[in-house]
């Protein structure tokens, strides 16, 4: 827990808690159900949540915003901010069910009752949000194509609705088509360690 209180000094002793027992419930259900990589677990705050908290070093969420985390996977990044931003609402959705059924049980076992979770493609969904979040799922322009119906027109945050994608490598050639409409952020800007040297955070408006 000591990254989650460097990098967030003002956070109540209630999310450190949560935080800390994320870490704990994880490992727990990766032994029965496989969501996070086994090299992966043994880093789980640092390469899955504090990660997935880049998006709340980036943008502070105004209560009541609608947000969509596509292709969650084991929960990531919506569950370390449905923690962080315990106003507003957060529908997890994947198309694999054994993922969608570890993310239900974290979340009540977490008692976070600002997170819905849904076995379902992103093309079928029908709602409108305010931002859509994930974790590099596909190219950046077919994750576009598949989302950008989500997006609500109505802004009431500081930043313009649209897609907060987290990603790691070279992608410039894949953000080019959306021109200005697009910013992307080191995550260096806000975290330290070596493991953030190459990611990345695409915001696209729309």
């Amino acid at each position: 827990m000591g990254l989650i209180k460097k990098y967030f000094p003002d956070l109540s002793e209630e999310k450190i808690q949560l935080y800390q027992k994320l870490e704990e419930l994880y490992p727990e259900w990766n032994e029965k159900i496989n969501v996070i990589s086994r090299k992966d677990i043994s880093e789980l705050g640092i390469r899955h949540i504090i990660h997935s908290l880049g998006i709340a070093k980036f943008i502070n969420f105004t209560p009541g915003t609608k947000i969509i985390d596509v292709g969650t996977g084991g929960g990531f990044p919506g569950i370390p901010l449905a923690i962080y931003f315990p106003e507003c609402q957060f529908h997890l959705v994947d198309s694999i069910g054994k993922k969608i059924k570890v993310v239900q049980t974290i979340a009540e076992e977490l008692g976070l009752k600002n997170v819905t979770a849904q076995q379902e493609r992103s093309e079928k969904i029908k709602s409108k949000y305010d931002f859509v979040v994930s974790r590099a799922v596909t190219a950046f322009p077919r994750f576009v194509s598949l989302t950008r119906h989500l997006i609500s027109d109505k802004n009431n945050n500081a930043i313009s609705n649209g897609i907060l994608y987290l990603k790691g490598g070279d992608f410039m050639e894949e953000v080019k088509p959306f021109k200005n409409r697009v910013t992307v952020t080191p995550l260096t800007d806000f975290f330290e360690e070596e493991f953030f040297e190459t990611k990345k955070l695409i915001h696209l408006t729309f």
